[in-house]
């Protein structure tokens, strides 16, 4: 259930990630740099959160089925 609830919240801000990099685009197209280029960090703050999101679940919802390390 966690790694289902932790994909679907990095898969909801990859969309909301996409949407602002639209309107990054459609900030440019316009002729207003300064929305384009406000709006490309929005989007990559909210990518680098999607993915931390997708990749910490992956990692965090492993099974434990490594062996302990023998140290003697």
């Amino acid at each position: 259930m966690k790694r289902i609830l932790g994909m679907g919240v990095g898969v909801v801000w990859l969309v909301i990630a996409f949407g602002a990099y639209r309107r990054a685009s459609a900030g440019w197209e316009a002729g207003y740099a300064d929305l384009g280029v406000w709006w490309t960090v929005v989007a990559g703050l909210l990518t680098i959160a999607a993915l931390g999101a997708l990749i910490g679940t992956w990692i965090h919802t492993q099974g434990n089925d490594r062996r302990p390390v023998d140290l003697h």
